[in-house]
Formats: structure tokens, sequence, C-alpha cells
């Protein structure tokens, strides 16, 4: 028990027993005195005992039982709890990148992301609330934080670039039970290849944060706006800090207020753009220079006001912002290695193309409307996005492509794209099947690369169907720097290997190395192959 309650005690149950003394000798002489009438003596002694009970109870309930609820209820406000709802969200992604990171092959992604969760994790656990101070280099965030927390946490004044990484302190707030975390950032918009690492990492830190402090020292630029626009549409909440307004006299001051609170109307609230001297400069008082105290008390009371009214949410919101922007990483590196190796597969099954029909060459590049070699090619893109289809559907979903192909005109086009190329590359004219090997791979890898679309849309290709997929693919893959190398490649793998130079009747012409396929492709194209000749 503290000292001053035990002393109060102490005091207390001395007058209690004085006043009983008093009053034990006032009733016996009262008792004396009222003994012709013994009714009024104990009306009155009743009444008496009742006070005296009731002084006693208050006592008691003073001492004993408010002290206790008071330590009830610090106890409980030391403890506060996170939304349940966005909790248990925040878990679930949590729980769903887990699963998510076991999918990916590369193991410093796998590790980095694993570490991240875990952070996020003990984030949730430990519930404090993160403050990030953001700005440009000049606009006196150092000398913000100092303010803050009441003693030195950097070099005030320092130039721009000081604060190489974000430096973290502790501050605590009356009326804020959770533990706070004050983060100073480096600056934004600082020149060279350091200042651009230096701004990433401001930026990161910002995204972090449960609430952000943007600091200015002047009017509100493009440059930090963008930022500031960025920030609050992923969901962060701000205050936006005009620092440094000593230097400024009364009336332009309140210019620049009313003009930053009318530029970032619909980002921030008016009442949240406030004004600060975190550092002000000396001023000289009858020949003797003195420092001026640091005049921030509206920003402490309007940041006491929002973590007392916000804190909790503030702090489950930006939990599940963090789980959700991990989510969105995980799917996209997930996303990045499946298309590489379905990008693998299409460049395999082209070459194939190519080289049976440089082999077999026909009137007209059609076979790609019937060939099994696509279907086949389906159902390898499907297997890496987890979609097992079989090899009927996939002959299906080749068809249709061809089909669509044709109908826009993309066979006639890729005949000619590559006819103009081949020509332009080699010169002179070119055997029929040299040409119609390559166009056969180019219009394979235009139908891969229009079925990792689809497959990357969970098999739906989207509003605009198929044409729209295929003709975006058709135009990616014309342009100049794609045909030069695609020409290239194709010069090495088909027409060098054609020996077009030589008499094509000669038995001992050397063609193609022998393409290898699985004997169900090869059989099914054998099939295709004599129904069309029979055609």
């Amino acid at each position: 028990m503290p000292l001053t309650r035990f002393l109060t005690l102490v005091a207390g149950v001395a007058l209690i027993l004085g006043l009983m003394i008093w009053l034990i000798d006032s009733l016996t002489r009262l008792y004396w005195q009222l003994s012709y009438s013994p009714l009024l003596f104990q009306a009155l002694l009743v009444l008496i005992l009742v006070v005296l009970a009731a002084l006693i109870g208050a006592s008691i309930y003073y001492l004993f039982v408010l002290p206790r609820a008071q330590r009830h209820r610090k106890q409980a406000r030391r403890k506060p709890v996170v939304p349940a709802e966005k909790t248990e969200a925040a878990e679930e992604t949590l729980k769903a990148v887990r699963q998510q990171v076991d999918q990916i092959q590369d193991e410093v992604a796998r590790q980095e992301l694993l570490q991240r969760s875990r952070e996020i994790e003990h984030t949730l656990a430990r519930g404090h609330l993160q403050l990030v101070v953001f700005g440009t280099g000049s606009a006196g965030k150092t000398s913000l934080v100092n303010a803050l927390i009441g003693r030195m946490a950097g070099k005030v004044g320092a130039a721009m670039g000081t604060t190489e990484v974000g430096e973290t302190h502790a501050l605590k707030l009356k009326g804020v039970s959770r533990e706070i975390l004050i983060i100073d950032t480096p600056g934004i918009l600082e020149a060279g290849v350091a200042g651009t690492e230096r701004e990433q990492l401001a930026r990161q830190l910002a995204t972090e944060a449960d609430l952000l402090l943007f600091v200015l020292d002047n009017d509100l630029r493009q440059s930090e706006y963008d930022p500031l626009q960025t920030l609050a549409e992923i969901g962060k909440r701000s205050l936006v800090i005009l620092n440094k307004t000593d230097l400024y006299p009364e009336g332009d001051r309140d210019v620049i207020l009313a003009r930053l609170r009318d530029r970032v109307r619909g980002l921030v609230a008016p009442i949240d753009v406030i004004a600060t001297a975190a550092n002000p400069a000396a001023i000289v008082v009858d020949g003797e220079t003195v420092q001026p105290e640091p005049d921030i008390m509206p920003l402490i009371r309007r940041i006491v006001a929002v973590l007392r009214a916000e804190g909790d949410d503030l702090l489950a919101d930006n939990i599940l912002l963090q789980s959700q922007r991990l989510g969105e990483k995980a799917r996209y590196l997930i996303d990045a290695q499946r298309r590489r190796q379905a990008e693998k597969i299409v460049d395999r099954f082209q070459w194939i193309s190519a080289g049976v029909i440089a082999v077999t060459p026909l009137p007209v590049v059609d076979l790609l409307a019937t060939a099994a070699i696509n279907a086949q090619m389906v159902v390898e893109i499907g297997r890496v996005y987890g979609c097992e289809i079989n090899l009927e559907r996939g002959r299906e979903l080749a068809l249709s492509l061809g089909k669509t192909l044709a109908s826009l005109g993309i066979v006639k086009g890729a005949l000619t794209l590559v006819a103009t190329a081949l020509e332009f590359s080699l010169g002179g004219l070119l055997v029929g099947r040299a040409i119609q090997g390559v166009s056969a791979a180019y219009l394979t890898r235009i139908a891969g690369k229009s079925f990792i679309e689809y497959f990357r849309h969970d098999q739906d290709w989207g509003d605009g169907g198929m044409t729209e997929v295929v003709q975006r693919q058709f135009q990616l893959n014309r342009k100049d720097e794609f045909m030069r190398a695609f020409v290239q490649d194709a010069i090495d793998r088909v027409i060098k290997p054609l020996n077009l130079d030589r008499d094509p009747t000669t038995e001992d012409q050397p063609l193609l190395p022998e393409v290898q396929l699985p004997l169900e492709i090869k059989a099914k194209l054998d099939a295709d192959l004599e129904e069309w000749n029979r055609s």
C-alpha cells in the first residue's frame, strides 16, 4: 500500500476512534438529560448509529473498493482489443500467404515472404501503434520528432540526407493506452541514386504506418501531393503538418494553411492540417538570445484525439492492409513464376510446330486448327496453372482458337509478315516450306500466349472474349524488335537445318532433326494429316 494511502488510513481510524469516544461520552450525558423520555433518546441513538455506519462504509469504499475498480479499468485500458473481424481477416490472409509460399521456387523470395508474415503476426500480437514522420529532408522531420519525444533523436538542422534509415523511438502520450513507436524516415525528393534509394525506404515505411505525419515547410508541391494521394488511396490515415511556421508572418501562415486545407480536400480533413514550429529560430530579448519553446501542442492534442478515438481501428486496418499487400506480392511472384514456365512450354511447342510443318509442307498453314501439337501445349500450360484438363478438351480449345485466328485474318497476316521478314533477312526467294514452318511457329506462339492469358484469369477470356485476347497478342508479337529476334532464331532453328541451297530430292538431303513427340500426340497428328490428305 502506498505511504500516502496508509497515512490516510491511520488518520481516518484515529478520527473514527476519537469520534466514537466523544460519541459515547455525549450519549452518556444525553441519556441522563433525556431520561424522562426514553423513546426520544432511542430514536436519536438510532439516527447517530446510521450516520456513523454511513461514514465507516464511505471510508471503506474510498480506501479499498474504489482503488481496486480503478486498477481494473487501467488494466483494461492497457490491453485494448483489436476489432475481431479485421483480426480474423488478417489471420486468414496470412494463412493463405503461407500456403502460397510453398509454391514459390525462389528460395530468397520464399524466406522474404515468411519473414514479413512473421513480422505482421508480431505486430498483431504486440499491438504497438506506429507513427511515421514523412516528408522532404528540409521540412524539419527530425526536429518534430525531437520535440515530440522531449529529447534529442537526431541531428537537428542537419543537411538533407542525414537520416539514412528509419529511426524508431518510443513515445508515451497521456490518454493513449497503447505504446507508440514514432519513426523518422529519410527525406523524399533527394537527388542521386542514393537519394532515390532512401526515398523508396521512406515510402515503404509510410505504407506500414498506422498514422502518417506528413511534414511540410511551405505550400504543397505536386511532387509532395502525389505520394500523399497514393498513400491516401491505399487507406493511410494522415495528419498534414505545416512546420517552421515561426518563419512566416501570421497573415502569410493563415493563407498557406487555408491553401493547404483546400488542396488536400478529399484526402485529409481540414482539422487534420496543423501548424507547428518544432524548432523555432532563436530571438533576441533585451539584448539576450532566447530559444523559444517548440510550438507543437496543437499537434499533440490532435494525435491524442485521433489515437484515442481511432487507435484500435487504425492498427487493425493497417495489419489487414499489410497482410493483403503481402498476399498480393505472393500472388505476383507465383504468377511471374508460372508465366516463365508457361512461356518455356510455348517456346518449345512453337519450334515443334515449325519442324512438323517444314518437313511436311502443306498448301496453306491451316494445320494449326487441327494439329494435336497445340492441344498438348494447352494441356501442359493448364497444368502449370493448376488446371488439369484432358487432351480432348485441349484439342477443343485449340480448334476454337485456330478458327478465331483464321476468321481474324491473322493466319494470312502471319504468312505475309514472316515472308517479308525472312526475305529482308536472307534476300531472294525462299522455299514455301521454310515460310510455312516459321509461320507455324509464329502462329503457335500467338496461340500459346493467348492461352497463358486464359489460364492466368482462371480459364476466362475476359469481357472482350477470345477475339480481343488473340488480337492483343498478335499486336504485341508483330513489333519490329520482337520480329528481328524471332526471325533470327527461326533462321538458326528452321532455315539452316533445311539446307535450302541443295536439291531437296537428294536422298542424303539433311532436313530438320527428328521432332520428338509423345506417342499420343504423334498418333493424333498422323490421323489429322491423313484426314487432310483425303480431303
